[in-house]
């Protein structure tokens, strides 16, 4: 069981929390490191660090083990991909419609005057704050050499200064 940050032990500065020993250097935030990969390709921990599957769907047959967290909520909606799927949208509308609908809010938003957007941007935030400390890799069903794949647009969203 991870370790609890004593009362002011974080907040993000120096220390222990969430069962995570970091440390924050004052002065510009750290080189982030996000990889994408295949969720079918050979797992290497010291590279791959904090593996997220971020698809809509799990391929069938992928075992919990081939990654740490499975955020179908980073995936494009179903809508959006069906319709890139079947060739009704170029990838340059495909990437723009899917980066507006990571930021869009919705009804559910109404009740919640400080969470916008299903709380994504904080989603996005959070994995930029942790690839600032080791690596991250976005998992896809796509093929390894897929250039037109999501996680591709994802990377370079949290890589920009959007988040």
């Amino acid at each position: 069981m991870p370790a609890v940050a004593a009362p002011g032990n974080c907040s993000l500065g120096a220390g222990t929390c969430l069962g995570f020993t970091h440390k924050l250097s004052p002065g510009p935030m750290p080189k982030i490191r996000i990889h994408t990969k295949c969720v079918t390709e050979p797992i290497k921990q010291e590279h791959d660090g904090l593996r997220l599957a971020v698809t809509r769907y799990l391929p069938r047959g992928v075992r919990r083990s081939r990654y740490h967290a499975w955020l179908p909520n980073l995936a494009p909606s179903e809508t959006l991909l069906h319709r890139f799927q079947a060739g009704k949208v170029s990838w340059a509308q495909f990437s723009k419609s899917y980066q507006v609908e990571l930021f869009e809010s919705a009804a559910v938003d109404d009740d919640n005057p400080r969470i916008k957007n299903h709380g994504q941007k904080f989603t996005l935030r959070l994995i930029k704050e942790l690839a600032a400390h080791q690596p991250v890799t976005l998992l896809c069903s796509c093929g390894a050499g897929e250039m037109h794949c999501h996680r591709h647009v994802l990377k370079k969203l949290l890589e920009s200064s959007k988040v």
